[in-house]
């Protein structure tokens, strides 16, 4: 399965109608199964499923390094369906977390921004400091967003860089988060998340982007789109730099001054 579909359209106004064929992004869901009971169903494209599973595992805690993975498959060759087992050790440690199925991930609905901010900043640790980025460098990581975006029409991208501006991975998907799953989750697997630095995104940065980008230790976000004031005040408490740039390109620096030198 592709992740387009063929449609064709009708381009108005005009004296005759005109028809063209375009390739629509799909949308369907991913069942994430964890020690072989059901988890989560996202809605997502098409592609990337195992590093989508194993990028949620490591946002939603049930996984803390690559080896908590025992092992990371589709059910039955099924791509809508990717089991994750953990290690007999991690799934001990994590029962809780099992127990209350994406926890972190649904905590919009019912608890006000405050008591969100107080969950977090319990379960995930403040990014280390890992020296400063230069405005520079990640503003001509941000200008390079398009040149990875295969699908730039209709859905999202996650690129994620080192600190002197080398791509490490791109992920793509209908959704915001999971494009970012995506992303983090083939430098998880690959064990490479500690070269990441910087994460450049196309849409706006909300908490749950926060979120993410703290568990994989990355400590700046540049972004096309501004943050919400609740990705703000999570990014505060967690030591990371949120950026955009206006349509006069000059860099708006919402918080995490610390982790920025000022370049260029």
């Amino acid at each position: 399965m592709t992740g387009y579909r063929k449609h064709t359209i009708s381009i108005l106004p005009g004296r005759e109608q005109e028809e063209i064929c375009l390739d629509l992004i799909r949308e369907t869901p991913l069942s994430i199964r964890i020690q072989g009971k059901p988890y989560t169903v996202v809605m997502r494209t098409p592609g990337d499923e195992l590093a989508h599973a194993a990028g949620f595992c490591l946002a939603e805690g049930i996984a803390g390094t690559p080896g908590d993975i025992a092992s990371l498959a589709y059910c039955d060759e099924d791509a809508n369906v990717v089991t994750a087992t953990l290690t007999r050790k991690r799934a001990h440690r994590i029962q809780k977390i099992l127990n209350r199925r994406g926890f972190i991930s649904q905590t919009s609905c019912g608890i006000c921004g405050k008591e969100l901010i107080e969950d977090f900043t319990q379960q995930i640790a403040a990014v280390p400091d890992a020296g400063k980025i230069s405005t520079e460098t990640a503003t001509r990581c941000l200008n390079s967003l398009s040149a990875y975006q295969t699908r730039r029409f209709c859905s999202h991208t996650a690129v994620i860089f080192s600190k002197h501006g080398k791509m490490l991975s791109v992920g793509e998907d209908v959704g915001r988060h999971n494009a970012l799953d995506k992303s983090i989750g083939k430098l998880f697997m690959e064990k490479k998340l500690d070269a990441a630095s910087l994460l450049v995104l196309s849409s706006r940065v909300s908490y749950e982007l926060v979120q993410k980008t703290a568990m994989a230790k990355i400590p700046v976000i540049f972004s096309v789109s501004g943050p919400t004031a609740l990705a703000v005040q999570l990014a505060q408490s967690l030591g990371i730099a949120i950026v955009c740039q206006n349509k006069n390109n000059e860099l708006l620096v919402f918080c995490g001054r610390h982790r920025l030198e000022f370049t260029g």
